[in-house]
């Protein structure tokens, strides 16, 4: 193949992608719910996977604090073989049965807590061992795999069993099974922190301002939302720290 037929064919792989997901829309449906009704008392949401799948967990979580608001162990992720592996690959972390329930245990993971398998072939033993124990201690659990009828889907509550096909490289589950794994983690996070209230209508009012393009972001939002001049804006995100807050205290002042 020349560059063109290579990346043609890759792009053609990818947009079966979509088409899985849709396919187990009720899946995820039925797995956030579930996860809402823990998170809703207080609960926590840990990912736990290893290789592609631990580090689409750590990403997801990772980047709820920034964008919702929320405590960083609102949403956890665990990978195989330790934060390490984020970058190097850790030869056979995956296979320890025992150990994802060992990483669980660092956080005092509870019923009230759910816990979400990535695996995109459901067969890696870190992950089964971690959802079986958690299952055992009475957490909500529930699993996103790229291979339908896998013992990982067997042993979750909540299977989301997507299937997009084939590899363009056989194997390869970074490519297209790693996109359609990110595209439930999206949904996933998204639609708790929507039903828990972090958002307004399709604005992240629960950001944290962490740098010059949110504030900017955020003055407009609050200029839009209050009908108020710049000037008041910005005095009212620098003592209410973000626009979620700074609405609440104006709409109640202005009552």
């Amino acid at each position: 193949m020349d560059t063109l037929e290579i990346i043609s064919s890759i792009n053609q792989e990818d947009a079966k992608a979509a088409i899985a997901v849709q396919k187990v829309l009720p899946q995820i449906e039925n797995l956030i719910d579930a996860v809402f009704i823990n998170m809703s008392k207080g609960g926590r949401l840990f990912y736990i996977g290893a290789g592609t799948s631990g580090r689409l967990g750590i990403l997801d979580a990772s980047e709820c604090p920034p964008t919702f608001g929320v405590d960083e162990n609102t949403i956890v992720g665990i990978i195989a073989g330790g934060d390490i592996a984020i970058r190097k690959a850790v030869e056979f972390a995956e296979d320890d049965k025992s150990q994802a329930w060992l990483d669980l245990e660092k956080f005092s993971i509870n019923k009230l807590d759910s816990l979400i398998g990535i695996a995109a072939s459901g067969t890696t033993p870190y992950v089964i061992g971690g959802i079986a124990a958690a299952k055992e201690a009475g957490c909500v659990t529930g699993c996103v795999t790229c291979n339908p009828g896998s013992p990982l889907g067997e042993k979750s509550q909540y299977p989301v069993e997507a299937d997009p096909g084939p590899e363009f490289l056989t194997g390869s589950t970074r490519m297209k099974s790693g996109t359609v794994q990110k595209m439930i983690l999206n949904m996933l996070s998204t639609s708790l922190m929507i039903k828990l209230g972090k958002v307004r209508g399709n604005k992240m009012t629960n950001m944290l301002l962490s740098n010059h393009k949110l504030e900017k972001r955020a003055v407009r939002m609050l200029m839009s939302e209050l009908g108020i001049g710049e000037k008041e804006a910005i005095a009212s995100l620098k003592m209410n720290k973000n626009v979620d807050a700074a609405i609440n205290a104006n709409r109640k002042f202005s009552i």
